[in-house]
């Protein structure tokens, strides 16, 4: 395992495999011994678990959640990386990789073929350029995974965490804030990474909630509602809430309804508030 996370080793590894770093992938390679088993502790608490991984580089992480999950199957697009996986992983024969996008996966049935009744948890080091889609595609499927924990980009993990009413809070935190509880567990820095990106990351994990809050109808109309306040954050609900097609006047009934100023903005609102605002537009 110590030789995976030794530069030397890994450029030799990629050079006799004819690789190279895609940047339209995203791919940063960990290569700080201490981060994945960190990660790996993080996210699987029992040996009878699953580990779901999405991209696994050269296995680093993958090897770590091996030593600990009951199976781990990594999701993961670059063709050209399982020969050399198959190489890093070879003593991992509880460790499966999978070629495919998982934006393109249906989750559900994926789960049952691979994980059959195991409790599984999610544990990867996502791109910069996917963290949210790929987080909003889990969180969205409703699959019972007992915790998310991901690597993104230290601002990325700052929105993802923030504290609804806050300034760093956005749509994606109400929206992840909708599906699960959000916490930063430690910061990562670039060095830690082959080759080295241009900022530093950190590690959050996501624990969901059991049950939802509001019906189907009124999530849409929820998500509707964040996205219209939070795409022009900087006017008045009064305004920014003219996107979803009410009037002002509709819009100005609805906030006294729901007990919110019209002169506040987005980022002064908790999740709460708006899903009591999604309520009142309902009726």
């Amino acid at each position: 395992m110590a030789a995976l996370t030794d530069i030397g080793y890994i450029r030799d590894l990629l050079a006799r495999h004819g690789f190279r770093f895609s940047k339209a992938l995203g791919q940063n390679f960990l290569v700080n011994p201490s981060v994945c088993p960190r990660m790996a502790e993080a996210a699987v608490d029992s040996p009878d678990m699953g580990a779901l991984e999405i991209g696994a580089g050269v296995g680093v992480l993958t090897y770590e959640l091996a030593q600990r999950a009951d199976k781990v199957v990594c999701v993961e697009i670059d063709d050209r990386l399982p020969p050399i996986l198959a190489e890093t992983l070879a003593d991992c024969d509880n460790a499966q990789i999978v070629l495919k996008d998982i934006m393109e996966v249906d989750i559900h049935p994926f789960m049952q073929e691979h994980f059959g009744d195991r409790p599984v948890a999610v544990c990867a080091n996502l791109p910069y350029y996917i963290t949210s889609p790929v987080i909003m595609r889990l969180l969205e499927s409703r699959y019972p995974f007992t915790s998310i924990t991901v690597m993104v980009q230290k601002e990325a993990a700052a929105r993802l965490c923030a504290e609804p009413g806050t300034r760093d809070a956005g749509a994606v935190t109400m929206a992840v804030r909708y599906f699960a509880h959000a916490e930063k567990l430690f910061d990562v820095s670039r060095g830690s990474f082959t080759p080295s990106p241009n900022v530093d990351s950190a590690v959050i994990r996501l624990t969901l909630h059991n049950r939802p809050t509001c019906t189907p109808e009124e999530e849409k109309r929820l998500f509707s509602l964040v996205r219209a306040a939070f795409g022009q954050r900087r006017k008045t609900l009064s305004n920014s809430l003219m996107g979803t097609g009410m009037s002002k006047t509709d819009i100005a009934a609805l906030l006294d309804a729901a007990g919110i100023s019209p002169t506040a903005r987005a980022e002064q609102l908790t999740l709460e508030d708006f899903i009591r605002l999604t309520k009142h537009s309902m009726k």
